[in-house]
């Protein structure tokens, strides 16, 4: 047993072990005397001795205890905003017959994923913030990051399929939209949820519970495992960064671009020929594609911050350096604004529809 302990990673400090709301990897950058972006440590001398630790920083770089309840309480903010603006999002869609059609139907979605999010990941995640160590087992511990990183991937593909739909109107803009679902969004919204669920099945696979030991004090914690067991999860554990960045962020924003300059050539090409009769339907279909427009903008602006933390760590972060220790102090501020900015996107998009689609703002204002 002493054997096992003197070989685990050295444990990161407790105040930074929380997981991010909505961050599909609660694996924070990292701290003093952590293995943060995952990496082994490198061999020994070949004596057959254990990997030497990285050296430790001369002064303990970790988030303060007034960081700490900051962070909890942007999660209560969120959780409460969340619950509620989702939720009534939710009811109006439902209730009001004429909200039923495609793109209404998709942000549906993208809200029913964000309120699974809020109310099972972010009270899970405070109280592992206040506690310090893990008190749910491993099975939590493997369901909170699959529901993470699936909220994530439901968000993701809704706004490529919502900037899809608001080409698809406008390049078929004699059409007028009736108030059913159309069998396509239908389908769309089933291969948004099944997709987003298979993308999540390997942070199952790769999070468990490890014990590490930190100043004589023995922590279990839920992170990404430092040993995978398939060759698969390896290149996933090393590649995961990459992957989040190119796939979760950078997809939904070129999707965006590309759909969005189609639109408007199409719109410029049609526009002679429009007639006056659809200038009702027009005017209708251009407030929804500026309200997906929005919906895209406040992702990004949220989701960048977090990004950027653990695109900078990957390149510019060595824990075996020993003048690390101001880079990394910089990098788990980032991280942690990261964090928060991240987890007010779970709760902004009600408030953005409120304010940019006059529909909502009616349905809203009557709902209150």
């Amino acid at each position: 047993e002493r054997a096992r302990r003197r070989r685990a990673p050295p444990l990161p400090s407790p105040l930074s072990l929380s997981a991010p709301p909505g961050d599909p990897d609660p694996q924070p950058v990292g701290a003093a005397n952590a293995s943060a972006d995952g990496r082994h440590p490198p061999p020994g001398n070949g004596s057959g001795s254990a990997p030497r630790p990285p050296p430790l920083c001369r002064q303990q770089t970790e988030i303060t205890g007034s960081f700490k309840y900051i962070n909890t309480a942007v999660s209560c903010l969120v959780f409460v905003v969340g619950v509620v603006g989702n939720s009534a999002l939710l009811r109006i869609i439902y209730k009001n017959k004429y909200m039923r059609n495609g793109p209404n139907i998709l942000i549906a979605s993208l809200a029913l994923g964000d309120l699974l999010h809020i109310a099972i990941d972010i009270p899970i995640n405070v109280y592992k913030l206040l506690a310090e160590d893990w008190p749910f087992g491993v099975e939590v511990c493997k369901l909170v990051p699959f529901i993470q990183k699936a909220s994530v991937g439901i968000t993701v593909l809704s706004l490529c399929a919502l900037s899809i739909d608001r080409y698809r109107a406008v390049a078929s803009w004699s059409r007028i939209q009736g108030i059913r679902v159309p069998l396509c969004t239908v389908v769309e919204i089933i291969l948004i949820w099944v997709g987003s669920i298979v993308l999540a099945i390997p942070e199952t696979i790769a999070f468990d519970v490890v014990p590490m030991e930190y100043r004589d004090r023995l922590y279990s914690v839920c992170l990404l495992h430092p040993i995978q067991k398939t060759r698969f999860m390896e290149i996933y554990k090393s590649a995961k960064d990459w992957w989040l960045f190119s796939f979760y962020f950078c997809m939904p924003l070129a999707c965006t671009a590309v759909f969005y300059s189609l639109m408007t050539c199409e719109m410029l090409r049609k526009k002679s020929g429009m007639q006056i009769a659809l200038n009702d339907h027009l005017k209708q279909r251009r407030e929804v594609a500026k309200t997906v427009f929005c919906l895209v903008l406040v992702f990004a602006l949220c989701w960048m911050p977090l990004h950027l933390s653990r695109i900078l760590k990957k390149m510019l972060y060595n824990e075996y350096d020993p003048n690390r220790c101001e880079l990394l102090s910089f990098l788990l501020v980032l991280d942690y604004i990261g964090i928060n900015m991240a987890s007010l996107n779970s709760c902004i998009n009600p408030i953005a529809l409120y304010f940019v689609s006059k529909r909502f703002k009616n349905c809203f204002q009557v709902a209150a």
